[in-house]
């Protein structure tokens, strides 16, 4: 590895405080740290504790960096980069890494800044959104300087060496009114409190923040009335509004021992129950399944199966996979991560007769919607199983394209490592979170391929996610 270069003080302070955010994860501590911390002297605990403090650069989770007098690092939500605020801890103690925080007063403030529109969001309220107290534009330029930041710490890349011109595109129709939120959440997970009201989970927390209505919710989702009934009896309630039909499903989760209540809700729904003993979902009334639509083609999506929830997604990212790998007729493609279909779809599409895609999805339920789904193209195969454990297996030494949409976690050394040694001519690397994009752009760069462009585009507003489509080549190519 080569040396990195000299840092400055605000990029050390964000390469600390990601560091530590990938370290803590979830907050999960292994059992054995807890056993050997249940005999060593309780630290002191800081939540409470408020401290005046200028606010750094904007770090990867939905929130910014600040230090305290005696240098201890804080991630401080609900604030913006050259604010100075009052932090109140939410998480931390004396001696730890790092503290987490709360901007519970703005002493100074961005001019990005603006009135949060929604009345639940804000310290200690719902923890759906983490910008909504930031201009649309400003949003977006963070989530640019944390792909760069990853880019450059976890890959060694300046955006002009990953082709990429540092903006965050806003998805057709998401450009709004000062004050006017994008309705764009098709599918929202409502928790139900113990008064059985629908709500959504703070941060970090499994508290309900009761709502009347969540403002990025689709109309599809708003229109179903959740947020109106009493669902007591229910741990939570999933609303689904398809944007390819006018399907729309509810998945309830009983808490143990409750009865399913009947569902009467303002338009016509399929109902699906999470089982106790199985976690399995099956159906109670109504199709099994969601009717989206890409592309040009319809596609089945089971409940519980994986769509992007942006309205827009789908075909944006199917445009840019497109744009970048260039199918040519007659050749070998491999849809990795594949779900119900959708990229594997695209490539039969353009790939023609003579053409082969083959597509491998862990997901039993998902497998078999996107066997139903490609049914019309003899040359695309769907394996079930984990992309590590199949692709081995099917004696494929060579391919033309490669698509892979992981999960959060990213492909891993070993998948990316297997890929690099296939000859693609173009891959393409679907990407929700950039750390994890960065890191295995970095194995691709160790397997030969270079990044030859990519594109960042804000489906998830008023969050911290991003969503990362990257195109790859041999590295000799690029030479």
């Amino acid at each position: 590895m080569q040396a990195e270069p000299k840092k400055s003080q605000a990029e050390s302070e964000a390469s600390a405080v990601t560091e530590a955010s990938e370290a803590s994860g979830a907050s999960a501590v292994s059992e054995a740290s807890k056993a050997s911390e249940s005999s060593a002297p309780q630290a002191v605990s800081l939540v409470g504790e408020e401290y005046e403090v200028e606010i750094g650069p904007v770090a990867h989770g939905g929130h910014c960096i600040a230090r305290t007098d005696a240098g201890q690092v804080l991630f401080v939500r609900h604030t913006l980069p050259g604010e100075r605020v009052v932090a109140r801890v939410t998480d931390g103690e004396e001696g730890a890494r790092f503290l987490r925080a709360d901007a519970v007063r703005v002493l100074e403030a961005s001019k990005d800044r603006v009135e949060a529109p929604c009345p639940y969001a804000g310290p200690g309220r719902c923890g759906g959104c983490d910008w909504q107290h930031a201009k649309p534009g400003a949003q977006r330029r963070l989530k640019g300087e944390v792909i760069a930041e990853q880019l450059q710490r976890l890959a060694g890349l300046t955006p002009e060496e990953a082709g990429w011109d540092g903006t965050v595109m806003p998805a057709e129709g998401d450009k709004l009114p000062a004050g006017q939120v994008p309705q764009w959440r098709t599918r929202v997970q409502y928790a139900v409190d113990a008064d059985g009201n629908a709500g959504l989970r703070r941060h970090r927390s499994h508290e309900v923040e009761p709502i009347e209505h969540c403002m990025i919710a689709a109309p599809g989702v708003s229109e179903l009335g959740i947020e109106d009934r009493d669902w007591s009896g229910m741990a939570s309630v999933d609303a689904i509004a398809a944007t390819g039909s006018q399907d729309r499903m509810v998945i309830l989760e009983p808490r143990p021992g409750a009865r399913l209540p009947l569902v009467e809700l303002d338009r016509p729904v399929s109902v699906m129950r999470v089982e106790e003993h199985d976690g399995g979902i099956h159906r109670v009334h109504g199709r099994a399944f969601v009717r989206e639509r890409a592309d040009g083609r319809t596609y089945r999506v089971g409940s519980g199966g994986f769509w992007q929830v942006h309205p827009q997604a789908a075909d944006t990212l199917v445009k840019a996979v497109m744009q970048g790998l260039m199918p040519r007729k007659g050749e070998m493609a491999l849809d990795l991560y594949c779900g119900v279909g959708l990229f594997a779809g695209a490539l039969a599409d353009r790939l023609g007769e003579k053409g082969a895609v083959l597509g491998i999805e862990s997901g039993k339920r998902a497998v078999e919607d996107a066997r139903h789904n490609l049914a019309a193209f003899d040359r695309v195969r769907i394996e079930q199983g984990k992309v590590e454990s199949i692709l081995p297996r099917t004696g494929i030494t060579e391919v033309d394209l490669i698509v892979l949409d992981p999960p959060r976690a990213g492909a891993g050394k070993k998948t990316v490592e297997h890929l690099s040694s296939l000859g693609a001519r173009r891959i393409a690397y679907v990407a929700c979170d950039p750390a994890a994009l960065a890191r295995d752009l970095g194995y691709f760069r160790d397997g030969g391929y270079r990044v030859r462009t990519l594109r960042a585009f804000d489906l998830f507003p008023m969050t911290h996610h991003v969503e990362c489509v990257a195109v790859l080549e041999p590295a000799a190519k690029g030479a």
